[in-house]
């Protein structure tokens, strides 16, 4: 029989300890308590920390009423809380290495539940070999995960958003619009997996997200790309989040199959959406954008092949500042926007 223990009937201090306990059975580590954390830059990076390393941060905060649909299990919240943070640093060619967690539990959270949770964000952490180093814990109202990650990188292989001019190829590590789909069958149509069979790929996405490439890695180790940034806020908002730091300039994008996953393009037309809105206004895919010279491309993709990385090329960097879609022989601008908080 299940328990039926809440968070309230336990406390703070045996709340640690379940903490604690999942790290030291998955990991054989011991959490340090004490009043902070500690990371040995020299002993992990192998003695090889030099002037030029710096460390990147990056903290996303996880809110269950504004990032966790319907019928997510704790798992896969768990999951989600820490791929979505590293997200931002592999796409900038950053390899994770530590993490803090400050959490955020209601009382009337169940005990399997958040055993769930930490199962689910342990092993994320141990697929990138992410050390967890410690954190917070609190009482809300509601779940909140706020992970803060970190990594060590020489400045001179970060792939920032500025870089890109005219002329740059725009290329992605993975194929657009499940998502769209998978948030119009959820939320908008409040449907299930049982009422839409055919698209359960497009539901999977939203529900328990693709794994992260290296794609980001592989590029910025060879110094082969020239901007990037994650869509994990949507197509059109990342694409326009490169527009804002590369100021003049704009993308021209091949709207085709080459871009747009296969289940998407079916949807659209069985349910009369446009394929624009599921594309470019989905969301939450964590694909990697990059932009790259066109000279590099057959070079590029070469690596990648060697490496299991992905490689769609979606347009090219132009010298107006808008976005343009070429869809079935037919220019025209795009207009719209992606996922944006307070709005």
């Amino acid at each position: 029989m299940r328990s039926k223990k809440n968070l309230q009937d336990l406390g703070e201090l045996e709340i640690i300890k379940i903490i604690e306990s999942i790290i030291f059975e998955k990991t054989g580590k011991k959490l340090i308590r004490d009043d902070c954390f500690w990371y040995n830059l020299k002993n992990h990076l192998n003695n090889k920390f030099g002037p030029l390393e710096i460390i990147i941060f990056n903290s996303d905060m996880l809110v269950s009423s504004t990032d966790v649909p319907t019928n997510m299990n704790f798992y896969q919240i768990g999951r989600k809380s820490i791929l979505m943070n590293i997200s931002d640093l592999i796409v900038k060619g950053i390899e994770p290495r530590g993490l803090i967690v400050s959490l955020g539990l209601p009382r009337s959270m169940k005990v399997r539940e958040f055993r769930e949770l930490m199962n689910g964000i342990v092993d994320y952490c141990l697929k990138w070999n992410l050390d967890y180093i410690g954190g917070d814990l609190n009482e809300t109202n509601e779940l909140i995960i706020n992970p803060t990650v970190f990594g060590v990188q020489d400045n001179s292989h970060i792939i920032y958003r500025k870089g890109m001019k005219p002329g740059d190829l725009l290329i992605s590590n993975g194929k657009f619009g499940l998502t769209g789909v998978g948030f119009d069958i959820l939320i908008n149509k409040l449907g299930t997996l049982d009422e839409y069979p055919k698209f359960k790929r497009s539901i999977k996405s939203v529900m328990e997200i693709e794994d992260l490439g290296k794609e980001g890695l592989i590029l910025a180790e060879n110094n082969l790309a020239s901007a990037s940034i994650d869509s994990s806020d949507g197509l059109f908002k990342s694409l326009g989040d490169l527009m804002l730091s590369n100021p003049h300039i704009g993308f021209e994008i091949d709207l085709n199959e080459n871009i747009i996953d296969q289940e998407a393009i079916s949807y659209s037309e069985e349910f009369n959406i446009p394929i624009e809105k599921l594309v470019f206004e989905g969301g939450e895919e964590f694909i990697h954008l990059f932009t790259i010279n066109p000279q590099n491309l057959r070079l590029i993709t070469s690596l990648l092949k060697e490496k299991e990385g992905k490689i769609f090329k979606m347009g090219r960097v132009i010298s107006e500042k808008k976005v343009n879609i070429i869809k079935d022989g037919v220019k025209f601008e795009l207009q719209g926007h992606g996922y944006e908080h307070f709005r």
